[in-house]
């Protein structure tokens, strides 16, 4: 943890839920945050939200006081409030035209210098960093809901990215208590969708084959791989259970797995019904009024609880225990 405003002023542009999260992110971090807010509502409700987050910190003891963080963050609706930062994020709705408008008045702020990312999760990086001046500064910097908790950041490298620009953000990412990924070859998905669309492709042909329920899965998640994976990732969960079998099991299993391209029908079936989960209380499982305000509550504790772990069981004190 950084005290406030002692690292160089970062930008933040789109205030939905992941972007006032980053921007609390960096806060913690120490970077002075300039905030921009493309449409009007975020201006008004991104103060609140980003407060709430901070109180999130500071009760997980990652801050002594909010106070100082949130006097080191400017939100505004002018993008010239960007220049002089030596990092720019976009996170704004995933539309390319969208994103193309947005780069243009970032481009129009910002020294030459200036590293630009993306939050993208979607789109592929080299078809975005064709909208910016200098395509060779811009990269995707994907992070996981809640920015401010999780460890996870995801760094992917353009078609035209200068590693010199990745290596760049990837030691910042590291100052920010991260444990980041570089990807320097730019794949739809980048690493961590990739892994969970294949794991949701699975789950789904399960359901629609009629040979688990929605809570079997769910079960069966988060009480096998749930219970090891703020441990250990697969390739080492695989060294952990052993290697002789493996061969055998993929061989079995392989040719059983899900191949579709097809949007699952039910998933079809909440978009058309206008669900959004715990958002709005209707969702692939059923919610009473408020019960969806009280997973989001729950998974603010249980943050807390991953972060503390994750810390304590990190490689390098794995390490230290065998010594």
């Amino acid at each position: 943890m950084n005290e406030p405003s002692t690292l160089a002023p970062v930008g933040v542009v789109g205030l939905g839920l992941m972007g006032s999260s980053i921007v609390a992110a960096l806060l913690v971090a120490g970077h002075p945050v300039r905030a921009i807010a493309p449409i009007a509502p975020e201006a008004g409700e991104a103060p609140e939200r980003i407060a709430g987050q901070l109180r999130q910190c500071h009760d997980a003891g990652l801050i002594v006081s909010t106070e100082p963080y949130l006097d080191a963050l400017s939100i505004s609706q002018d993008y010239g409030m960007l220049a002089g930062c030596v990092l720019v994020i976009e996170c704004v709705i995933e539309k390319p035209e969208i994103k193309s408008a947005v780069y243009a008045k970032i481009t129009a702020a910002v020294e030459a210098e200036c590293i630009i990312g993306s939050n993208t999760s979607a789109i592929p990086i080299s078809e975005l960093q064709k909208f910016v001046d200098n395509p060779a500064r811009f990269l995707g910097i994907h992070w996981a809901e809640p920015a401010f908790m999780t460890r996870f950041l995801e760094i992917t490298c353009g078609e035209q990215t200068d590693p010199l620009f990745a290596d760049s953000v990837f030691e910042m990412a590291n100052r920010w208590g991260k444990e980041p990924t570089l990807l320097k070859k730019d794949i739809r998905g980048f690493i961590t969708n990739r892994l969970m669309y294949a794991v949701y492709r699975e789950i789904f042909h399960q359901i629609e084959s009629g040979q688990a329920t929605r809570e079997d899965v769910d079960k069966a998640f988060r009480y096998d791989a749930g219970s090891w994976m703020t441990l250990m990732g697969i390739f080492r969960r695989m060294d952990y259970v052993g290697l002789k079998d493996f061969e055998t099991m993929l061989t079995r299993i392989f040719p059983q797995l899900s191949s579709s391209a097809e949007v699952p029908a039910v998933m079809q079936q909440m978009v058309r019904e206008g669900a959004r989960g715990v958002h709005n209380d209707r969702g692939l499982f059923s919610y009473e009024p408020g019960e969806g305000r009280q997973w989001d509550e729950a998974f603010a504790r249980f943050n807390h609880e991953i972060h503390r772990l994750a810390a304590e069981y990190s490689a390098e004190k794995v390490k230290a225990y065998l010594q």
